[in-house]
């Protein structure tokens, strides 16, 4: 390559990337590789239970299933990697954590003065950092903007405009502190790399339903992949309003009630959408499918048309993320693999 070629070409973007999934009763991880103008692969996955012993604390038995999914990812995975990609090094982790060791807060941050002024990343970074306020027990792992108004219209591109008036819709992701700690050491442990994004995976799998969904503006989205913890989010004209949660196990007897209470309190404020996405594990969407088709949901809606249930499936992401390993991902990883995609890839931080 001569010196013009040099001057003028430009580095093509590739990294490879760890994924892991902190549920409830299991832990997961992925190897995925990125590259510009390429789909994202899916090179190797692990899934493990999370086995709680007699008299055993439940974090304390998840950190346990992290250090051996760990040693897994480390001696079969890593061969995989290195074979597929020639090189065995990792540029990033994406963390997902669920309950009951996640919270997911949703705040709207407004910005108004008297004169116009411009809207910048730094001024929303800013209010942000005031706006931050989190237990010594607590850590704030990821603060996600979903929304931004300007002037009163929505806007997907923000920075440098002239306003008079503007507000910011945030999802926060909050970590008990001591299991992000766990974590973070196995992970440390294993890995020698510092670019860690640890994320609450309600807020994950919102951000990455909307990437997958992007032209579905009214809408319900009931995520019951956490298993301890239920959330649903209400979109009305593309914009998010509201997330709330339910807890109560998807397993358990006293879910459709909960979930319909949660609808009901919702539908007080906001005419509710007809469509409503369902997001379950796999062996778990076809019954929560069917009890949500059995519901009576008849007081919550206007008219006789009762709402559609799109039961979420892997398929709907195949087309997105090449798959090169002979255990078959999770809906779970392969919302992971789009939101990082999206949210990361390329940059080292979130856009």
């Amino acid at each position: 390559m001569n010196f013009l070629e040099n001057l003028f070409s430009k580095k093509k973007y590739a990294e490879s990337i760890v994924l892991i999934d902190i549920g409830a009763d299991t832990v997961a991880g992925a190897y995925v590789h990125y590259s510009d103008g390429e789909q994202p692969t899916i090179l190797y996955v692990r899934r493990l239970p999370i086995e709680i012993r007699p008299d055993e604390a439940h974090d304390r038995a998840m950190v346990r299933a992290l250090e051996l999914l760990a040693a897994d990812l480390i001696r079969e995975g890593a061969p995989v990697l290195a074979r597929a990609t020639g090189s065995g090094s990792i540029g990033s982790i994406l963390v997902s954590v669920d309950a009951p060791w996640q919270e997911t807060r949703v705040h709207t941050e407004y910005f108004e003065q008297d004169e116009s002024f411009i809207f910048t990343k730094e001024l929303v970074e800013a209010k942000l950092k005031s706006s931050a306020a989190v237990s010594s027990e607590e850590l704030l792992a990821d603060t996600s903007i979903i929304g931004t108004i300007l002037n009163g219209y929505e806007t997907n591109n923000p920075y440098g405009r002239r306003v008079h008036r503007a507000s910011i819709i945030a999802l926060t992701s909050i970590i008990q502190r001591s299991v992000a700690d766990d974590i973070l050491r196995v992970l440390s442990r294993s890995y020698h790399t510092k670019k860690v994004f640890p994320i609450a995976g309600s807020s994950l799998r919102y951000q990455a339903m909307r990437i997958l969904f992007p032209h579905e503006r009214d809408a319900l989205i009931i995520d019951a992949t956490g298993r301890a913890l239920t959330s649903i989010s209400l979109v009305r004209k593309g914009m998010f309003v509201t997330m709330v949660h339910v807890e109560t196990r998807s397993d358990d007897t006293e879910w459709v009630p909960a979930v319909t209470k949660e609808l009901a309190e919702l539908a007080k404020h906001y005419p509710l959408p007809r469509t409503i996405f369902l997001l379950a594990r796999e062996q778990e969407v076809a019954s929560l499918r069917e009890k949500l088709d059995t519901a009576n949901f008849a007081p919550l809606w206007f008219g006789d048309a009762p709402p559609k249930i799109v039961a979420v499936q892997k398929s709907f992401v195949g087309a997105s993320v090449r798959q090169m390993t002979t255990n078959t991902p999770g809906l779970v990883v392969l919302l992971m693999t789009l939101y990082f995609r999206d949210r990361h890839a390329g940059s080292g931080e979130i856009r």
